[in-house]
């Protein structure tokens, strides 16, 4: 077992419809004004952009994110990471009842090291971390679906 590799799914079923969800999700720049966790996106390029995350453990995440799917239809949004985590994170937005499933898939390795001497221990500690971070995020953007 790779202890510094991880796959994480997220299913959040939301009161919007589809196209909403999608609206705000493809907005990484404004992720900030909802999801407490995201603390700063600064856009490189229309598809290219720099994010730090923080949850509740004292470290923040840094990593660049480019885009390599966009597909409204189809309701993905996908990208590629690299910097302190590596891998890919996708969105998968699909109408649910009268609402929206949203789907978040990711498979990263980490790459920051003080992360990587503390994978064995720190395992556990790091996917709860992850889960308050994506349960803060469905808040939010509970939130902010109300505004728009």
């Amino acid at each position: 077992m790779d202890w510094n590799r991880y796959r994480f799914l997220s299913l959040w079923s939301l009161p919007a419809p589809p196209a909403a969800v999608y609206a705000v999700l493809e907005r990484p720049e404004d992720y900030p004004r909802w999801w407490p966790q995201v603390r700063a996106v600064t856009r490189l390029d229309f598809g290219t952009g720099v994010l730090t995350v923080r949850s509740v453990l004292p470290y923040a995440v840094t990593f660049t994110a480019r885009e390599t799917r966009r597909d409204p239809d189809a309701g993905i949004l996908e990208i590629a990471v690299s910097g302190d985590i590596e891998g890919w994170a996708r969105w998968t937005v699909t109408a649910e009842g009268t609402g929206t499933l949203a789907r978040y898939d990711q498979v990263v390795e980490v790459r920051k090291p003080l992360l990587r001497r503390l994978a064995v221990p720190g395992r556990p500690v790091f996917r709860l971390n992850h889960r308050l971070m994506m349960a803060a995020g469905r808040r939010g953007l509970l939130r902010r679906l109300e505004t728009v």
